[in-house]
């Protein structure tokens, strides 16, 4: 499996294209926010020969959901993720407004996503793994084939994802992410929602959080 990322937004959120061998793709965390964010997305999986099956989310904050209606309508996909941050979702014009980002309405996911589900494109399985705490319906996948674990804000290279947002809280991350994400092999490659990749080995040996 192939993994493609791009930095949309002004808050500099992580968007992945994920492929293997048979050209099917999923776009994880659309965060896409204008007209030119969309075509470097959608010119990268033209210039790929790639087929966008699947359009699913880390979790439902603003920044992780500019892009939801576009590739919605653009690519005639469901949007699949945890319902536990619908109400993020349905909030998303007076989250993002407060600071100062205007976004048109982005409509609730059609297809819920639970911990232990599967999430199927090409060859390829991803492991839906819950990890509240960041927010209530913060989830992430890892295809273990290829060792790949996408994190969305659960977990940060050297860092963990905030807990002093509405629904979140840090007990409940802390021992989600020792008990779930720590537990996977240490060359397992880690893809955050914000900020560089990383890999469990090394937050498992330098995370000031996890220590």
């Amino acid at each position: 499996m192939e993994i493609q990322s791009f930095v949309f937004n002004p808050v500099q959120e992580n968007t992945y294209i994920i492929w293997d061998e048979t050209g099917e793709c999923a776009i994880v965390d659309a965060g896409c926010f204008n007209q030119k964010e969309f075509d470097k997305l959608d010119n990268f999986m033209k210039s790929k020969n790639l087929k966008p099956v699947k359009l699913i989310n880390t979790h439902g904050h603003f920044d992780h959901i500019f892009g939801i209606e576009q590739c919605r309508k653009a690519y005639n996909l469901n949007w699949e993720a945890h319902f536990g941050d619908n109400s993020w979702v349905e909030g998303v014009q007076a989250k993002a407004a407060l600071f100062g980002i205007p976004v048109q309405p982005v409509a609730l996911p059609e297809v819920e996503l639970n911990d232990g589900d599967s999430v199927c494109f090409g060859n390829s399985t991803l492991k839906v793994i819950y990890v509240p705490g960041h927010s209530p319906g913060s989830i992430c996948f890892y295809e273990e084939r290829s060792k790949v674990l996408i994190t969305g804000d659960v977990l940060f290279n050297g860092s963990i994802g905030r807990s002093d947002l509405p629904g979140g809280d840090y007990e409940t991350l802390i021992e989600g992410i020792k008990s779930k994400l720590m537990i996977l092999p240490n060359d397992v490659d880690v893809f955050p929602g914000h900020g560089p990749a990383t890999t469990i080995g090394d937050e498992n040996a330098r995370n000031p959080f996890l220590q």
